[in-house]
């Protein structure tokens, strides 16, 4: 199972997301990330969130959906613009599904407000992949869409 966490610019939220799914997700399920017009550069403090919760990010930079290494079972969006974009043609009809996050990287504040806003989307982000994970086995492609899309509505306090 690949899942791809598609965002524009592939630097903050599906980064987090890639990281947090390989983190947990059991053997023989990957997850990778990328972007319709990636950065070129991983958020610094998304990165160091995740050192914080003892998840690796090697091997991972901000790549083109162009790029990537394997074609995905599902493609989940992470960004408001980034649910309206049309799949690369060579994706085929791969399952959809969007997960809404606010962009951390866009809050200004005190350093204390932008690290709150940083910890609030990993949560969101954890809660959610946690959820995708505890999913029963054998579900087919319609109950799997509906799960998704229930799982993208999830929120945390």
């Amino acid at each position: 199972m690949n899942v791809l966490f598609l965002c524009t610019g592939n630097s903050c939220r599906s980064v987090l997301s890639e990281g947090v799914f390989n983190h947990l997700a059991p053997a023989g399920w990957r997850a990778i990330s990328a972007g319709s017009q990636p950065v070129g550069a991983l958020h610094p403090r998304a990165v160091a969130l995740l050192a914080r919760k003892g998840i690796s990010t090697e091997g991972y930079y901000s790549k083109s959906w162009n790029d990537l290494p394997v074609t995905p079972d599902i493609v989940i969006t992470v960004c408001g613009s980034a649910a309206g974009e049309t799949c690369p043609a060579y994706l085929g009809q791969v399952l959809r599904a969007h997960w809404g996050v606010d962009d951390p990287s866009h809050v200004v504040g005190t350093e204390e407000e932008i690290e709150a806003a940083f910890e609030h989307a990993y949560r969101i982000i954890r809660a959610r992949i946690e959820a995708f994970l505890a999913l029963p086995p054998g579900l087919d492609k319609h109950q799997l869409k509906q799960e998704l899309d229930r799982i993208g509505g999830l929120s945390v306090s």
